[in-house]
């Protein structure tokens, strides 16, 4: 294994840490308040400007290179973070307060992804190649040679995520579906775990050097949000941007992006509630494991998952009662738990307090013991409130990004209905029922997929699967465009864009697209999947 490097504070443009100076921060241990060195130095506008050019020079040969070379760079990657060894974990868990048992595995998805899109980029099919050859005999009017495939777009800024340090961070499903498409990344670290994104920065820019790519490949800056981050996403070098967090943030981003001269997609993932409706005959032949069920995926994380379910809906009743009942037999029980960041938690406090004020919502059972304000903990809470209310006020569906959830009882199916009718988009959206329930339930069901990206079946949303059939998004707020997502092998459709070539001699197309197909893609010719070469061209 290989030494761990000491942490510097710096950023790191191209390879290389830019001289001190500027502003300066330390990243705060949320569990017990104290400040941890070293002193980490924002970067200058000069620095961010010259980050982003040098992406740009550098987009030119990395957007050539071919997939076994970017497969390459993604594995070396992976490999170089798991090199980090438990420095790696001991540095995320004295930033963000999260377990070293999740971070460990939080480790282990960020790398199995970095491989899974190294997968994707050596096989290359991914480019969605599309062939119609010429048809000179055509009758009234001949078919021109017209072929088609994906590109990458350019340079991606990255916006590090402040729950997920890893998975959705320096080295997370933005910049390795960016890197796989050919995209040069220019990382904007999350000012809360500042250290965590030094070493994982450094195994990259490592990994870069080490394929002989271009060293403007990568780069990763500290600094503000709301000025180094706006202006990031306002560089003219900029081709997109990659956001994980609040919705305040993530339209600013989008706002900005917009206003440019030349405006650019902002791929924002910012807030959901993930709805769980539980139907009649489910609560009743299964209430209680419902009840753990959901008190486990609400709590998880001290509630700070983007699929955390913050609104729970039943028709009332008998079986909803006593499945509220058991539901805060467990919440009593449950602990308090240190939240990410001090604005976090003080955030969540004020959406929690506005949200257990409204008229007719009350506290319907909270966790055991005082949390402590010294290690910014929160306890779980759950509150309950009627469909009536519900619908009448309309800020009861915002979120309150922590341990709460609210349960809505409506009078019976069609308040239920109304009640989804009235949700905006949400990245999932959780049924619970037997096979009578969900045959009565079909409107419900079209209502739902009409709002969410993922729809859950007796389960929970808060398991994400990184696999190639995995949608995380959803229609606004939930993201900025509810057609892509952000993991899973699809994430890389963000970062690239079609290029049509109509009449180009054989020599001159991208190999992809050659009649040979020499990297032995599966291709759309006429119509027809095939890996085949295309027959030789008729004589025009």
């Amino acid at each position: 294994m290989s030494p761990t490097p000491s942490l510097h504070g710096f950023s790191l443009v191209a390879g290389t840490t830019v001289a001190p100076g500027g502003r300066t921060f330390r990243a705060v241990n949320p569990a017990g308040g104290e400040p941890l060195a070293p002193d980490f130095h924002e970067a200058s506008p000069a620095e961010a400007d010259r980050a982003m050019r040098l992406a740009r020079e550098a987009q030119a040969t990395f957007a050539d290179a071919t997939g076994e070379t970017r497969a390459a760079l993604l594995e070396a990657i992976a490999a170089g973070i798991e090199e980090l060894g438990d420095a790696l974990i001991a540095r995320a868990n004295a930033e963000t307060g999260l377990p070293a048992a999740r971070l460990t595995g939080e480790r282990a998805r960020t790398c199995g992804q970095l491989r899974l899109f190294a997968q994707l980029a050596r096989e290359g099919s991914w480019v969605d190649a599309r062939l119609d050859p010429a048809l000179p005999e055509r009758r009234p009017l001949p078919r021109p040679d017209v072929r088609r495939l994906l590109r990458p777009v350019g340079p991606v800024v990255v916006f590090g995520s402040s729950n997920f340090p890893l998975a959705f961070s320096t080295a997370g499903g933005d910049t390795a579906s960016a890197l796989a498409a050919g995209c040069p990344v220019v990382v904007k670290a999350h000012r809360a775990h500042p250290g965590t994104a030094e070493l994982v920065g450094g195994a990259v820019a490592r990994a870069v050097a080490a394929r002989g790519l271009p060293a403007g490949v990568f780069s990763q800056l500290h600094g503000e949000g709301a000025t180094l981050g706006v202006a990031l996403v306002r560089h003219p070098a900029t081709a997109a941007v990659g956001f994980t967090g609040s919705q305040a943030a993530g339209r600013a981003l989008h706002d900005a992006a917009a206003a440019r001269p030349r405006p650019i997609p902002v791929f924002a993932e910012m807030s959901s509630l993930n709805p769980v409706f539980l139907l009649p005959g489910a609560l009743r032949e299964r209430g209680a494991e419902i009840a753990a069920g959901l008190l486990a995926s609400f709590t998880l994380g001290v509630g700070q998952f983007c699929t955390k379910p913050g609104l729970v809906f039943a028709v009332r009743g008998e079986a909803t009662e006593a499945f509220l009942t058991a539901l805060a037999t467990g919440v009593r029980a449950a602990p308090c738990g240190t939240m990410l960041t001090p604005g976090i938690r003080a955030a969540f406090l004020a959406n929690q307090a506005r949200l257990l004020a409204a008229a007719g919502v009350a506290e319907w059972a909270g966790g055991a013991g005082e949390p402590a304000p010294e290690r910014h903990e929160a306890r779980p809470v759950v509150a309950r409130t009627t469909a009536a209310r519900f619908l009448a006020h309309p800020e009861l569906a915002e979120e309150a990004f922590g341990p709460f959830t609210l349960v809505v009882e409506a009078g019976d199916g069609a308040e239920l209905a109304a009640c989804a009718a009235a949700l905006s988009g949400q990245l999932t959206a959780t049924l619970h029922g037997t096979p009578g329930d969900l045959a009565a339930a079909a409107s419900l069901r079209e209502l739902l997929a009409e709002r969410a990206g993922r729809l859950v079946l007796n389960g929970f949303p808060t398991g994400v699967e990184v696999c190639p059939a995995m949608h995380h998004g959803g229609p606004y707020p939930a993201t900025t465009d509810s057609r892509f997502t952000s993991v899973g092998t699809a994430a890389i459709l963000r970062f690239a864009r079609p290029v049509c070539y109509q009449g180009f001699p054989d020599a001159l197309l991208p190999p992809a697209l050659q009649d040979a197909n020499p990297q032995g893609l599966l291709r759309l010719v006429d119509g027809r999947p095939t890996r085949e070469p295309l027959a030789a061209r008729r004589a025009g």
